[in-house]
This record gives C-alpha cells, sequence and structure tokens, in this order.
C-alpha cells in the first residue's frame, strides 16, 4: 500500500500504524554490531545486570529506526522525496529484549516547496512498548511528492 501524497496529509491527523515488532536479543545484536556501538549496556549481561535497569537496553537508535520503518506503509511509501530532518529526539522508557513495539505518527505541520512541486511535512512520531508507554518519540520531516506531479 502507497504512502501519502503531499496533499493528503492534514495537520492534526493521527496515524496509528498497524504493525508492530517484537524485539529480539538478536535484532539488538545485529543492529549493535552493524554500527560498531559496542557499548556494554546494550550486549553485555552481566554489566547491565549491576546497572538500574537490571538487563540489557535495546539500543535507542534501533528503537527510532524501527519506528521510522513501522511508519513507511502508512506515510511515504513510494511518496518521498527525501527524509530531512529528524528532531527532537527523546527516549522517555527503555525498551527491553521481548518488548513489542508499535507506533503512531501526528502531522503536525506542511508546507508546499518555492516550486510548488513537492511539500514538506514534519510529523511527530511515538514508538510505544506493549504497555502503551512511549519508549522513543521524534520529530520527523520529509520531503513528500505532489500527486499531480509524481511520475
Amino acid at each position: 500500500m502507497p504512502g501519502k501524497y503531499y496533499e493528503e496529509f492534514e495537520v492534526g491527523e493521527t496515524i496509528e500504524h498497524r504493525k508492530s515488532r517484537t524485539v529480539s536479543e538478536a535484532d539488538n545484536q545485529q543492529f549493535c554490531d552493524m554500527t560498531m556501538n559496542q557499548q556494554p549496556l546494550h550486549l553485555d549481561a552481566e554489566f547491565a545486570g549491576d546497572t538500574q535497569f537490571g538487563e540489557r537496553l535495546v539500543n535507542g537508535l534501533y528503537t527510532m529506526s524501527l519506528a521510522v520503518g513501522l511508519t513507511i506503509p502508512d506515510t511515504t511509501d513510494g511518496t518521498i522525496v527525501a527524509n530531512l530532518s529528524y528532531d527532537n529526539v527523546e527516549h522517555p522508557q527503555p525498551v527491553f529484549h521481548g518488548d513489542t513495539i508499535t507506533a503512531r505518527s501526528t502531522v503536525t505541520d506542511k508546507r508546499e516547496t518555492s516550486d510548488g512541486e513537492r511539500g514538506i511535512v514534519t510529523m511527530h512520531v511515538e514508538a510505544l512498548n506493549q504497555d502503551d508507554e512511549v519508549v522513543c518519540e521524534f520529530d520527523r520531516t520529509a520531503l513528500s511528492l505532489k500527486k499531480e506531479h509524481a511520475e
């Protein structure tokens, strides 16, 4: 299912994304390996067991990336020119192996580009765990195609 064209976004609308993902130990390990992040809080059970969390935490950048991925089908799949920015990133709650993450996006702003052929859309994205606690939130700004100018 394709994403939305610029004209189809409405400021104030909230999109509850249907997909979810349960984060595994392998997901966290692979992400840390690919990004060369060897933080023991993510990888070393003994080290993490002695922290305030009592166990390993899922890498926060993985959580953010997962949230973006969960939003793509309903927002920008096939209708994006580029992601322009990710701002105001916060991780108010930790994510642990076995947590199931869902996402929702609220359109906070939109404006046409100066040439009128595309539009800039800003969405506030929230990633939630299985207890509906926000575990990551950020603002995502994308350059979107207008329907009349799509190929």
